[in-house]
Parts: structure tokens; sequence; C-alpha cells
């Protein structure tokens, strides 16, 4: 048994404290000696509280003592992205516009759940200003890196989540996606990342990105995935989208047996140019899925580009929030996020309403592929990690964000589960992703063609990301 619990998933840490052979302070000491040694190169935090993530887990240790854990995950050190409120802690989103002295005393729902559960919370992670792009650096933090290689990105707008949970300075993270940013990093970092159907996490306060807007768990292992879901799966009455609680649970659910099961796979969606390492890696994976059981065929969902209508919806978003902000804030504020905030301003309600009608028709149109298909299997990202510091390859001619990550935001305008799962490795040793999408409300049968993924694709989860061990 390992002496650290930066060496083991949220499951084996549980494990281990039941057992005795572990305590939640020895693996909360461990995740803050990681993040010790490896955070000022990474910048996957951009507060951790050694103090508060001890005292959490000196109570959680008593509970274990006493043999009455107040969760499945009671005692497991995680983060959690500063897009969330959280008493006691600064939310700054990333962003030298927002006032750091004033009350911080409400939690998320996220967060709260959290709590209730026992995790420890060892800080919070970086983000992109307001999670706007799908990379991960802002005015106030700098950049954030990947873990594999620090000169290049770890994606985004979770990336310093994914950073965090990929290296072990914390077993599990919680991130926000509204076009893909739970997933995109959790591609470029080699764990997974899940997009829940809309609402099934709730969310409070309301995001300006509206239907867009999404938050899910991230963790080495698709077992852990589920166990955080169950804690963040419950209603909260500060979000009346959010969905009405699951039947059943998702750790049982995961380990369906999905054998037999049609699945479509579209290795480009019809329109999406991909590197050929990324394609390679997939189909691979694809060919072992078919070997196992799951039926699949090669279809597109026959869908086009829905960018436009993505790009109305999300600059609208971004720019309601930054009106917000105070006079002074477009000389202070990302420049790139300035740019999105200006092409907000231009649409009128009927150009946002019109964009909304094309979300609502592509959700309707996946309805009815899913008729044919259980799930729909793509790569997460169609290109490798790029350059640090970036918004766009270097030398790739493109303009925004979207335009790399086009696997990704039509799942969010359409409301659906999607995860992302590793697949592989590049020739430089740079992990691929392979994205699972289901139907709306069907979280359980993503978490379980994702789990059949990860038995035939055995992922390494005993050892942390460039650590060498």
């Amino acid at each position: 048994m390992p002496s650290t619990g930066t060496l083991l998933t949220a499951s084996e840490l549980v494990a281990a404290y039941s057992s005795g052979e572990l305590s939640p302070v020895e693996a909360t000491e461990a995740s803050l000696e990681v993040i010790e040694q490896r955070d000022k190169e990474l910048n996957a935090f951009t507060l951790v509280d050694p103090e508060v993530a001890l005292d959490q887990a000196r109570a959680s240790e008593e509970r274990w003592r006493e043999g009455n854990p107040i969760g499945w995950l009671d005692g497991v050190p995680a983060s959690i992205k500063d897009m969330f409120l959280t008493q006691g802690w600064p939310t700054l989103r990333g962003s030298v516009c927002i006032d750091r002295d004033q009350p911080w005393d409400v939690d998320s729902p996220v967060t709260a759940r959290m709590r209730e559960n026992g995790l420890v919370l060892l800080g919070k992670t970086t983000t992109p200003e307001l999670g706007w792009k799908g990379v991960t650096d802002n005015p106030l933090d700098g950049i954030t890196r990947n873990p594999w290689n620090p000169a290049l990105t770890p994606g985004g707008s979770s990336g310093g989540s994914a950073v965090a949970v990929a290296t072990g300075m914390s077993e599990l993270s919680v991130g926000t996606d509204g076009g893909g940013s739970v997933r995109i990093p959790a591609s470029f970092c080699g764990v997974v990342g899940f997009k829940p159907t809309a609402g099934r996490v709730p969310l409070f306060p309301a995001s300006p990105f509206g239907a867009l807007a999404h938050a899910g768990p991230m963790a080495r292992s698709v077992d852990d995935i589920a166990l955080l879901l169950d804690v963040l799966a419950t209603p909260d009455h500060r979000d009346p989208s959010a969905l009405t609680p699951p039947i059943g649970t998702y750790r049982e659910a995961v380990r369906r047996d999905v054998r037999g099961l049609r699945a479509a796979f579209s290795p480009a969606l019809g329109y999406i140019d991909v590197d050929p390492e990324v394609a390679q890696a997939v189909v691979s994976t694809v060919a072992a899925l078919s070997e196992a059981g799951l039926s699949v065929e090669e279809a597109d969902p026959g869908f086009a580009d829905p960018v436009e209508a993505f790009d109305v919806l999300w600059s609208t978003g971004a720019a309601k929030w930054l009106d917000s902000f105070p006079a002074g804030s477009e000389e202070r504020i990302d420049q790139g996020l300035r740019k999105v905030w200006e092409q907000g301003r231009t649409y009128s309600a009927s150009d946002y309403l019109d964009a909304q009608a094309k979300r609502a028709a592509l959700g309707i149109h996946m309805g009815e592929f899913h008729l044919r298909y259980d799930v729909l299997i793509t790569p997460t990202m169609p290109i490798q990690p790029f350059e640090a510091g970036h918004d766009v390859p270097p030398g790739s001619g493109l303009e925004s964000w979207p335009q790399w990550t086009r696997f990704t935001y039509p799942f969010n305008m359409t409301q659906q589960p999607a995860i992302t799962v590793p697949a592989g490795f590049t020739s430089q040793g740079l992990p691929v992703g392979l994205q699972i999408v289901g139907p709306r409300h069907s979280d359980d049968l993503v978490l379980a063609v994702a789990k059949l993924v990860e038995e035939i694709r055995p992922w390494v989860t005993d050892r942390a990301a460039g650590s060498g061990r």
C-alpha cells in the first residue's frame, strides 16, 4: 500500500480509510505536499488553504475512527474551480476586476454538497477570466500548464482542475462546462471529465451563459466520477431548472452491462479535420469496444457545425456579465474576452432568440438520432495540446477557441450528457481523449459505457502525470 494518497483513486482512498491503512490526514498532507512541489510550475491553484484542509481532514479522521463517515467520499482531498461561490474564500473567477475585499459568505450548491459529504476542500483551481475560453490563463493568475509537458496548455476553462487531478494534487475536482470546459482539459491532461445532463448538477447563481452552462466532476477513474456525481446531483432550491433526484445511484449504475447496445462512431462529425494520431488512438479504442461486445456502426449524426448560433449565445452571455463590471474594466480584462464582450453587444434580442431556436432544433435532431443509437462516440478533441499562453494553436490561422473545440460545444447546446475518457497517447506521449455522448437524462448509460472503455483500455491511475512514479 503506498504511503501517500496521491497514488490512489478516491475509491481506493476510502477503502484504505475503512481498513485503517491510511487516514484522511495522511492523504491530505500528501496532496498538499504535491501542491508544494509542483504547483509553482503548473499553476493549477489560485488559492490553497492548508489550515482549513487539515482541520477538515482531522474531523474526517475522527469520523472514520468512530465508524461514522458521512458519505462515500468522506475525507477525500478535492478541489473546486474558482467559478463556484465558496464560503470563506474569494471567488475571483480569474479577474482583477472583481473585488477581493467583500463578504464571501455563501456556498454554491456544488460547494455545499461537497462539504455535507465530508470531502476535504484543499482550495480553488485556476480558470481563464470568467471561464470564457478553451485554455487556462488569466490576468490575475497567469498561465496554467500541462503536466505532461509544461510548455503546452492543459486546455480549459477547467484547466486548473484537470491539472490538479492529473498530478494527484487533488483526487477529485469540479469544473464548469459551457462549451467543453470540463472535457477539453480532461482530454488534454489524460483524466476523466463528465458534463452531465443540464440541470443534473444545480448551479447558483444562475450562469449568464444560460442553457449552455453545466457543471461536472473530474477524476482519474470512472468509478470516482460516479461517486462524486452522487454527491453533486442533489437538487437545490436556488436553481429552479435543477432536475429531480436521480433514481438509484450512479456508483451502482456505472457497472451496468452495456454489451449489445447500439453505438454510433462518428470520427469527424462529418465536418471536422482530426489530427491523424488522435484519430488513430480513438479508432483503436472503438475497435476494442466492438470486440468487447458493444454494437458499433460508423455513422455521423448529420448536422452542420452550429458555431454561429453558439457564438451568439456565448458572446451575449459574456456581454451581459461584463456590463455589470466596474467602469474601466475594458482595459483590465483579458483582451480576447474584451472582443467577445464587444461582439455580444452587437446582437439583438431577435438574434438571441434565433440562436435559441437553432439550439432547440439541434436538440430535437439529436433526440431523433438517439432513437437509432444508444450513444454517440467521437474524439474529444481534434488536435493535440499546443503551446501554452495562446488562445489558438500558433500558426494555425484560427481566430477563436471554438474553431478547435468543434466536438464539444454542440452537446452543450443540446444539453446532453457527454464524458471524455483516456484513449491512449500520441507519439509525443500526450494523452488522447474519447468522447461518449448519450440522450438527455441518460447519465447512467454514458457512465457505464465509459466504464467499459476504462476496462478494455486500462488507464494508469497509480502514478501522477509527469511525476515519473
